[in-house]
């Protein structure tokens, strides 16, 4: 069981890590070095020897491994990332990097996404260093760079260039699961993640003939990008229910009384009232238009426009997704991957959900845990090209009202001081049991 002194040091670890400003601006405008060695030198205090790595000066990863007691057992890999997305101060109630606690709750950037988890990592460590705990199988702890972009300097390269520090891990958890879900009707729901869509990041480019802006112009490369945008925005993408996905609205027809009729899968998310939110973006591939540009005065016809689409898509559904997008776009757009990675699944019936399932009833006993796919993507796509299957699962216990999703990059981030005690305990619990 988690101490006392773990549970103090979740919270102060949240805090410290917000203070250290790791915003990622994306194109390598990054430094994570200062909570890189924040971190290792927590490890190191637990007895550990923390190896900090980097492709890039300043993009600094942290790996560490914790010997279990069953030398035949699988590693399991545990990881978070360091970086943030930006945050505007103005737009802020509390300084968005101070790591404010107040009332009971941990204000700023990455409050939830993800120093929280960070933070809850390196107080069970230390927990165990104190109590002479070892797990039953090694623990791989990573700290990562670069999440919030590409991953080029930070899981990618772990992966790619320190596959050796993951030797004998297959499975893995990280962000985005065993939350608490409020349904509306006083039911707790624990999802935890079982799968990730595939990330497509895309642009599309179309040329013209270029001229002056009073002619007619049957070759203007403005109004061809416009209209292959508006069609890939107005695109009703087909139902395509993943073996997660399934499990999922299983599950969760059950808690509502429903039959599980998934040949009507959109008739059936219409009955789960709030519930529905956990599954309804990841039933179909998707393809938001995100940004456009063309263009440098208004009587100048360009000969070249250009849009960036956020596509995602489910395991399984590249090719329709590919095929699509080549429909979509006609003769006149083309378009291409700025950022791929794979879409992940992985299996509800293992043992090592099941320990996570455990861990989270033990201590929320009225919570209802089920599987789901994560709409967007994690560190996980990268650790899975070393075999190593990826769960979602970073414990907190919060209160009805409380927008998990909304934290997620949003404005005014926080957690709740009883959220991450709750999330050390029931961390350490699945840990020395998995």
């Amino acid at each position: 069981m988690a101490d006392a002194l773990a549970l103090d040091e979740v919270v102060r670890f949240t805090s410290d890590l917000i203070r250290i400003d790791t915003t990622n601006r994306g194109g390598g405008d990054c430094r994570e070095r200062p909570a890189a060695e924040y971190a290792a030198e927590q490890l190191a205090g637990a007895g550990l020897a923390p190896l900090l790595l980097e492709r890039t000066e300043g993009r600094t990863n942290v790996v560490a491994r914790i010997e279990g007691t069953d030398p035949s057992a699988p590693a399991l890999l545990v990881h978070g990332h360091l970086d943030v997305v930006p945050a505007r101060a103005g737009d802020w109630s509390v300084d968005p990097f101070s790591g404010e606690v107040r009332d009971g709750v941990v204000w700023g950037r990455g409050a939830v996404d993800m120093k929280n988890m960070d933070a809850m990592i390196l107080a069970v460590v230390r927990a165990w260093a104190r109590q002479g705990v070892r797990p039953r199988r090694d623990v791989v702890i990573a700290f990562t760079a670069d999440e919030e972009d590409s991953a080029e300097d930070g899981s990618g390269f772990l992966a790619d260039r320190h596959a050796e520090l993951f030797e004998g891990c297959t499975e893995g958890i990280s962000e985005s699961g065993a939350f608490t879900f409020h349904d509306g009707t006083g039911r707790e729901i624990y999802p935890i993640a079982a799968g990730e869509r595939g990330t497509a990041w895309l642009r599309l480019r179309a040329r013209g003939r270029a001229g002056h802006g009073s002619r007619v112009n049957t070759e203007n490369a403005v109004t061809r990008l416009a209209a292959a945008v508006a069609r890939i925005g107005d695109h009703e993408w087909p139902l395509r229910l993943t073996p997660t996905v399934r499990a999922a609205l299983t599950e969760l027809a059950a808690l509502h009384g429903l039959e599980p009729d998934l040949q009507n899968a959109d008739a059936l998310l219409d009955k789960l009232g709030p519930a529905a939110e956990l599954v309804a973006a990841t039933v179909r591939n998707s393809a938001n238009p995100t940004m456009f540009e063309a263009g440098y005065k208004v009587n100048v016809i360009p000969g070249e426009a250009v849009a960036h689409v956020d596509g995602r898509f489910l395991p399984g559904g590249e090719d329709e997704f590919r095929a699509t997008l080549d429909q979509l776009t006609g003769p006149d757009v083309d378009w291409e991957f700025l950022h791929r990675e794979t879409a992940l699944q992985s299996p509800v019936d293992s043992p090592t959900f099941a320990a996570m399932r455990a861990a989270v009833k033990e201590f929320a006993p009225e919570g209802h845990v089920v599987p789901y796919c994560m709409a967007g993507g994690t560190d996980a796509k990268q650790f899975s090209r070393l075999g190593i299957t990826g769960y979602g699962f970073s414990p907190l216990k919060l209160p009805d009202g409380f927008d998990y999703h909304h934290m997620f990059h949003g404005v005014d981030e926080r957690v709740p001081v009883e959220a991450l005690h709750f999330g050390v305990r029931v961390l350490d619990r699945f840990l020395r049991s998995a």
